[in-house]
């Protein structure tokens, strides 16, 4: 079974993600529902926030930076990435839901 924050694309692989900044340390929160909650540390200023989602979330899939893209919702809580890299569905699922 497949996460609902999860989906195929033409390019890659989407994830919707909703952030907090300016959290004590960054983690994934939970991985129920449509979205993928996520706490980053870094304030939401100068697109620190954002830096610091590809970084992580690239860190995570073991995957390089460049392969992990936010398509939708720069300025917003709720994001929509792209990732471009080689890596199923499922292995996705399980690394970030470890």
């Amino acid at each position: 079974m497949s996460a609902l924050w999860l989906s195929r694309t033409k390019a890659g692989i989407r994830i919707a993600v909703q952030v907090s900044p300016n959290a004590r340390k960054s983690e994934i929160v939970s991985g129920d529902g449509d979205t993928l909650r996520i706490k980053l540390q870094a304030p939401p200023v100068d697109g620190k926030a954002n830096d610091a989602l590809v970084q992580f979330l690239a860190k995570k899939l073991q995957i390089p930076r460049k392969q992990v893209t936010i398509t939708h919702g720069q300025t917003n809580r709720r994001k929509l990435l792209e990732i471009t890299a080689d890596v199923t569905l499922e292995d996705i699922e399980r690394l970030l839901q470890n």
